[in-house]
């Protein structure tokens, strides 16, 4: 609705329960954002919910016309 798209995105921070679940999801974070790389960080850290397997936060940056 803001008039964003992933090509805006700047930083993106991963957090998961599981390092070991780093790997699976790298081809989907590869196709969505590698011709886009913006900085990135992976942090392994317990979620809310036990159900919860990423969460995701992203910032971008709109650029200007």
């Amino acid at each position: 609705k803001a008039g964003f798209s992933l090509s805006d995105a700047v930083r993106v921070t991963y957090i998961f329960p599981n390092a070991s679940d780093f790997e699976s999801c790298w081809p989907v974070f590869r196709k969505y954002l590698g011709d886009i790389r913006p900085a990135s960080t992976a942090f392994i850290a317990d979620l809310i919910d036990p159900r919860m397997k990423i969460e995701i936060e992203v910032t971008g940056k709109k650029r200007s016309a």
